[in-house]
């Protein structure tokens, strides 16, 4: 096909796509896996986008104003690494890319981490690193409308996005540009390689969508590229209109063959296997190479690719230099973002935080009890950018004289806002909250909310924050049968396992308000991990005994039935809504053990305590213990002897109705326990089971007395 602008390329050019295909089809080959197909199909896309339209500087890979770039399709992250090296990144050596897959633990792994240089996220499973770019654009969006001034644009880049065919199938991905065009983010661009081969092969066979069609329907400048392969002319003559596109973002349709010069092109064997000794080899003579030289760079190539260096130099020089001219001109907000790039809030924030005397004493749920923190640090702290997946005001993330985050155009709000209205995309509410955080030190907090249950969609998302190190916060309301007549579908009783089970992640779910903020001070002293409080749409009462600053042991006793809380019987572990439950239940035993009460918000802190401290709370080899969740069980035998816990889906009922209906009601908690503990008694003294042993007090309470469609 002659090239699409007419411009024929240099013999120089083609030796440099040639020298990516190669090292693409050698690394892999080494490693005797990977995904060269790419490599090999979109060298042009990386050499014009490396070699010419991306700003930023190789050394020094975290200038701030840089443009990010973001590789949805992780799998090609050899793509990626092969270019970071040629534009001279120093961590990016040739040996540094020998160890491709991570052979020995080098920085090359078989999708590109976060930890490493030029590397802006751990993209992960297909299509969340669309979600990250547009995160990251509208963080830069926002930044740019809150500290830019005339003659200081402070925050000019530009968010770049590599995606495949896979990444445009999966719903997360779909999620994301839709946002992304609905908010006329013309600071993004995303590139689509366009090859129609998945590991199945063609894509013929199950994706049929015209993309572009779609693309402009949802709000995206369209740019094709026919012979995406080899004209690279016409990739920087595309990729410089996208840069110049005004009032919407652009996606730049490319197409490639996959694997191109070798005779496995355009099939899915290309895409994620090594080609064989025998096929490098015919590859490397069609290139004009020698087929038994491995890793080859010809000085030609590191020469084409050296200006990137002089030039990244130059544009970060230029702007310290405007940056340093800002620090005279705007000291107050030079001040502020300094003090955001250190991930924290400014010192005294918890000042803002109400006393717990100064607390509402009437029972309210505890999602309405997490807007006393919306309301008091929210329009102070420009760090928080708020959302909802179209729950926000009964997930009460709002305040008074908010702004929205919108294109001021359509008169919903401005860039500067800080109030998201994600719609209903969990998903990518989570992936954008994850390139948000991302954009410079954690210098954005993200809060975002949806219902508990809704929080299952964007399960993924959340363990792509907790794996990077990522912080949000999660407010996730109607947490259990608490919905009530929202019914089954909505009653999370099995999802808080999930989130529990997850390394480097905060599950924290409260008991009163006074524990609410307590939750809220832990997830801000956690720099990098992300966090979920769990909070209830019924009303719960303000205990005497709660208290913010014990939150963050996981655990503390909360109640006791004998005045200095000594030598308990009978140990009671409640969560949330179940914990004023679980006092009247120990009032009520009080006759007959000495009862204490025991509030777990977080299992996880509770775990990192030193075992002095686990065992006095729980009175360990002393007491019984049982725990009280309108959860699933599993988990608790690690700390209790029996569990009442939910053995089925709920119903649709008054929450009320289905708390007592469950078997959660004080006085069936109060005979079911009373017996339990009665049968552990032996000549007046409690024996304990055996270690291993553990009994489910509610199993089959549901189907008796609910019937069997609670099965």
């Amino acid at each position: 096909m002659a090239p699409q602008n007419g411009v024929k390329q240099s013999e120089t050019e083609q030796l440099v796509l040639n020298t990516v295909r190669i090292l693409g089809a050698d690394l892999t080959q080494a490693f005797k896996g990977g995904h060269p197909g790419t490599v090999m199909g979109a060298a042009a896309i990386g050499v014009a986008l490396w070699r010419h339209l991306m700003r930023y500087n190789p050394k020094n890979p975290d200038w701030f104003n840089r443009d990010r770039f973001v590789l949805s399709a992780g799998h090609a992250c050899l793509w990626q690494y092969i270019h970071l090296h040629l534009t001279g990144y120093e961590a990016w050596s040739i040996d540094a890319l020998r160890q491709y897959h991570n052979p020995k633990f080098g920085i090359a792994a078989g999708h590109p981490e976060i930890e490493f240089p030029g590397i802006e996220l751990t993209t992960g499973l297909l299509g969340q690193g669309i979600a990250n770019a547009v995160g990251l654009a509208m963080a830069a969006k926002n930044l740019a409308a809150t500290y830019n001034k005339p003659n200081f644009d402070i925050v000019d880049n530009k968010i770049w996005c590599f995606t495949g065919d896979g990444c445009l199938q999966e719903g997360v991905g779909q999620e994301a540009l839709s946002m992304a065009g609905h908010l006329r983010l013309d600071n993004l661009i995303v590139v689509y390689d366009d090859n129609s081969v998945t590991v199945d092969g063609s894509i013929e066979t199950c994706f049929t969508d015209v993309t572009s069609d779609k693309m402009k329907s949802v709000g995206f400048h369209v740019i094709e590229v026919y012979d995406g392969t080899n004209d690279l002319h016409a990739i920087v003559a595309a990729l410089q209109e996208a840069k110049t596109t005004k009032g919407k973002p652009t996606f730049v349709h490319v197409r490639t063959t996959i694997g191109f010069g070798s005779r496995k092109a355009n099939t899915g064997a290309v895409h994620g296997a090594a080609l064989g000794e025998e096929e490098v080899a015919y590859v490397k003579t069609a290139f004009g190479f020698d087929p038994e030289a491995k890793f080859v760079v010809p000085e030609q190539v590191y020469e084409y690719f050296r200006p990137v260096v002089q030039r990244g130099a130059e544009d970060e020089a230029t702007w310290n230099a405007l940056y340093a001219k800002y620090q005279q001109e705007y000291p107050a907000e030079y001040a502020e973002i300094e003090q955001r790039l250190t991930g924290e809030l400014p010192a005294g924030w918890r000042d803002s935080l109400p006393p717990k005397s100064a607390l509402p004493s009437a029972a309210q749920a505890t999602r309405k009890s997490s807007g006393i923190v919306a309301t008091a640090l929210f329009p102070k702290y420009p760090n928080f950018m708020v959302g909802s997946a179209d729950l926000m005001e009964s997930t009460f993330v709002h305040w008074k004289g908010h702004t929205e985050f919108q294109n001021p155009e359509t008169g919903f709000g401005d860039y500067s806002g800080r109030q998201i209205r994600y719609g209903i995309r969990e998903f990518a509410m989570i992936g954008i909250a994850n390139g948000m955080n991302a954009y410079q030190n954690g210098m954005i907090i993200p809060v975002c909310s949806s219902y508990f249950q809704f929080w299952l969609y964007a399960a993924s998302g959340v363990r792509m924050s907790a794996l990077q190190g990522l912080r949000f916060i999660g407010i996730a309301t109607h947490d259990s049968i608490g919905v009530g007549e929202d019914g089954p579908t909505h009653q999370s009783i099995a999802l808080g396992t999930f989130f529990r089970a997850l390394p480097n992640m905060n599950l924290i779910r409260p008991c009163d308000v006074e524990e609410v903020l307590g939750a809220w001070e832990v997830a801000l002293d956690a720099a990098h991990t992300p966090s979920i409080l769990i909070t209830t749409r019924q009303e719960v009462p303000l205990l005497d005994g709660s208290d913010r600053s014990k939150v963050k042991l996981g655990a503390y006793p909360i109640f006791s039935t004998t005045p200095n809380d000594e030598d308990p019987e009978l140990v009671i572990i409640a969560t949330g809504s179940e914990v004023y439950r679980a006092i009247e239940v120990a009032k009520k035993l009080a006759p007959k053990f000495r009862v204490r009460v025991v509030s777990m918000p977080s299992q996880s802190h509770f775990d990192r305590q030193p075992a002095e401290y686990r065992r006095s709370v729980l009175a360990s080899g002393k007491a019984l213990c049982v725990a009280i969740e309108a959860w699933g069980s599993y988990g608790w035998a690690r700390y209790a002897h029996a569990s009442f816990s939910m053995h089925t889906f709920g119903l649709s009922a008054p929450q009320a109705t289905l708390f007592d209906l469950f078997g959660f009601g004080v006085d069936t908690i109060v005979e079911k326990v009373g017996a339990f503990a009665d049968s552990k008694r032996v000549d007046g003294k409690i024996v304990l089971p055996p270690v291993g042993e553990f009994e489910e007090l509610l199993l089959g309470f549901a189907k008796q007395h609910a019937g069997p469609h609670t099965v």
